[in-house]
């Protein structure tokens, strides 16, 4: 297995954690996030890492160099402007038929081989994990006949469930006859060509833990959860303690 690591943003979201250091490098417990990810990878049987990167890239570059340290070969793919979330894979150079894709700063316990096996399995050219999100909203909602502008329906503070992306996906080398080169063009864009095109896209449920660290609050979250999660699934992390 292979797999690219989305590693290009500024996460202007996150500062002021990332005023200095690029977001990929902001420290979970006592190693970067990014780290995290490629030991993820790693223990889960990917061999090669490619990051695409551009805010802060020699930064990054230097820090993860080419990947000895920790058991696999990094390349990199420099954006010379931004391009989105699916844009800087036009710019990756001999990518297999099928590969990994996931942004660089997600604390999870995704398993990375089972979803890559559901890809195979489905025979589609894109498969999304998901996971379960409620939204709460706290006041009443009410439903309304836009003919008559009568109340039809009511809901106190009622909790919605939608299945959201988690930032990791199993690509198809095909997919990327779609991309237009030199030019952002992001998942909702692709998503939304192949269900105009009606072409079937798979999906991998996700029942264990996740975080998009995107918000401050979300940061804090992730260092109070990374060294429970790193203890209930050291497999996933191999040899995360020796580096």
């Amino acid at each position: 297995m292979e797999a690219v690591i989305l590693a290009g943003g500024r996460g202007t979201r996150l500062r002021p954690y990332t005023t200095a250091i690029p977001k990929p490098l902001v420290p979970v417990g006592d190693q970067p996030i990014l780290a995290i990810v490629l030991r993820q990878l790693k223990a889960a049987g990917v061999a090669k890492v490619t990051l695409t990167v551009s805010h802060l890239a020699e930064i990054i570059m230097a820090v993860f160099g080419d990947g000895r340290k920790y058991g696999l070969e990094i390349a990199y793919s420099v954006e010379d402007k931004p391009l989105s979330t699916v844009g800087p894979l036009k710019l990756v150079k001999d990518l297999p038929e099928r590969f990994i894709v996931m942004n660089g700063d997600l604390l999870t316990d995704v398993d990375y081989r089972a979803v890559y096996e559901s890809h195979i399995k489905a025979g589609c050219e894109l498969t999304i994990t998901t996971f379960k999100r409620d939204a709460k909203i706290d006041l009443g909602v009410i439903e309304v006949d836009e003919k008559t502008l009568r109340a039809v329906g009511f809901r106190e503070k009622p909790t919605y469930h939608f299945n959201v992306s988690t930032g990791v996906y199993v690509y198809n080398r095909t997919l990327l006859d779609r991309v237009p080169s030199d030019s952002a063009y992001g998942l909702d864009n692709l998503v939304l060509d192949m269900l105009k095109d009606k072409i079937p896209i798979n999906t991998y449920p996700h029942h264990g833990y996740w975080l998009d660290i995107g918000r401050p609050e979300d940061y804090e979250k992730a260092n109070q959860d990374a060294e429970k999660l790193l203890n209930e699934h050291p497999e996933r992390v191999e040899g995360a303690r020796k580096i």
